[in-house]
């Protein structure tokens, strides 16, 4: 597969609901540790209307799939994180506009859009202990993988296992930015939550990639 038509990207979509459900506890006691134990319940149940804006959908156009979710995140999810995901969604949305099947550029600039929009919204940058610890590499991974000629099946996966082992470092670091900043040195030690599920919205992604490339 050197193209993800709509069909790949609505099923993407849906798995990342899937991801999210399955693993909401988890989100919730990282939370607990370093914020309002929120984040959990907050993703799922901005997902889940996602589900349901996106049930029997006949669109074509990725851009607009991804203004609808960003849309949808913003309406239902509390905390900062609808905000920011659902402004991430939004620019990747507006450079996909139109498109009814992605090159590797378009996924690159797409990636590139969403980084961007977190970074603007959330007025952070990497090492701050924040999604964008995992969001970055993941981006500087994609685009690696782009230019090497990798399929998206591939670059995803890449980007996926960057986007964890960038989850995995923030463990050690003290929080600047958010509920998490609050606790100071308390903050050290903990896998920061919207890294976590910015690693598995990637993961969910790849997984999705690699089951319609053999499919």
């Amino acid at each position: 597969m050197q193209e993800i038509d709509s069909r790949a990207a609505l099923a993407c979509l849906e798995h990342i609901v899937d991801v999210i459900h399955e693993n909401r506890q988890y989100l919730i006691d990282l939370d607990a540790a370093v914020g309002d134990a929120d984040h959990g319940a907050n993703m799922d149940r901005g997902f889940q209307a996602v589900r349901q804006k996106l049930a029997g959908t006949e669109q074509s156009d990725i851009g607009a799939m991804l203004k609808l979710v960003a849309s949808t995140l913003i309406s239902t999810v509390g905390g900062a994180s609808g905000p920011l995901y659902g402004t991430g969604f939004l620019r990747a949305g507006t450079a996909l506009a139109g498109k009814s099947s992605l090159t590797m550029a378009d996924a690159v600039a797409a990636m590139a859009a969403f980084v961007e929009g977190i970074k603007m919204r959330g007025k952070a940058e990497t090492g701050e202990k924040t999604m964008l610890d995992a969001l970055v590499p993941a981006q500087d991974a994609l685009k690696a993988a782009a230019d090497a000629g990798q399929s998206p099946t591939e670059a995803f996966a890449a980007a996926a296992t960057a986007a964890e082992q960038g989850m995995r470092a923030t463990i050690p670091l003290i929080a600047t930015k958010g509920r998490a900043s609050y606790l100071g040195e308390r903050s050290r030690d903990h896998q920061d939550p919207g890294a976590t599920s910015t690693a598995l919205i990637l993961r969910a992604v790849a997984d999705t990639l690699a089951k319609v490339q053999t499919a």
